[in-house]
């Protein structure tokens, strides 16, 4: 596949680096990432991936576009309110760049649509804001043997990492379940900060953006977290494995995906 001109122009920043080049510059074009969440953290991880020229962009989002999201889902705007997210995402990523297959799945992510969902995909985002989908979106990946790159964010604060299979730990090796429901607020009750979505976003799309390439160092092994209000990074070590996990261990409870909040109802 070669480049035409007008690619060679637009991406001319990335063929610029030595990392990526055109042989990276194709890499990307033929790469497929879904993203699972259109909000805070999926708006700008999909705009920087769709400006990277990620071929194929998978949106996955049941909701619709509220006045009170603008305030950090740089990927809608006034004139989206209404839409779906997914809708809105997808006219944005095109004006944006028309190189990009943009694949919208307008649903409540579950258990029963999730596998097939990822299946065709060489990498996800975890952009939800639920501790049920993260788990589930962790479980699918693991059990499917995907790349994802977890993150989370709340007031000032946000983390990231990233799971690579048989590179490192999963979500449930460093969080074994869902804390008690209302134990954490949501961003909703304690607020976050626009552009921490914006950072933390980012930080996702450039892992996305190396695994694709195969350059630097992916955060697996590793927790990246960041706060806003005092500037700081810190970047934690996970334990490059944990026998004891419920899905990755030696002896895994976790055998098929299940819906987190359906199974703490049933044992009420």
């Amino acid at each position: 596949m070669a480049l035409t001109d007008e690619q060679l122009e637009r991406y001319s920043r990335h063929i610029t680096l030595k990392e990526i080049g055109v042989k990276g510059q194709k890499k990307l074009l033929a790469a497929k990432v879904l993203i699972i969440g259109a909000g805070g953290l999926g708006a700008p991880a999909a705009m920087y991936l769709a400006a990277a020229g990620v071929g194929t962009i998978g949106i996955a989002d049941c909701d619709r576009v509220e006045l009170s999201n603008l305030q950090r889902q740089i990927i809608h705007t006034a004139n989206d309110v209404g839409k779906t997210k997914v809708q809105s995402a997808a006219e944005t990523i095109k004006a944006l760049n028309p190189d990009v297959e943009v694949i919208t799945y307008h649903e409540y992510v579950n258990s029963k649509n999730i596998a097939a969902m990822i299946a065709d995909y060489d990498f996800i985002i975890d952009g939800a804001d639920n501790f049920p989908t993260k788990f589930l979106i962790n479980d699918a990946c693991v059990l499917g043997r995907k790349p994802f790159c977890h993150a989370g964010i709340l007031r000032f604060e946000g983390q990231l990492m990233t799971y690579v299979p048989d590179k490192g730990p999963c979500y449930r090796c460093i969080f074994e379940a869902p804390p008690p429901k209302d134990a954490v607020p949501s961003c909703r009750e304690a607020g976050v900060i626009g552009a921490m979505a914006g950072i933390i976003g980012s930080m996702q799309a450039l892992e996305a953006v190396k695994y694709i390439t195969g350059q630097g160092e992916l955060l697996t092994g590793s927790m990246l977290i960041f706060d806003g209000l005092k500037m700081e990074w810190r970047k934690i070590k996970l334990p490059k494995r944990v026998p004891v996990c419920p899905i990755c261990g030696d002896d895994p409870s976790v055998t098929e995906l299940f819906d987190e909040e359906q199974q703490a109802c049933s044992l009420l």
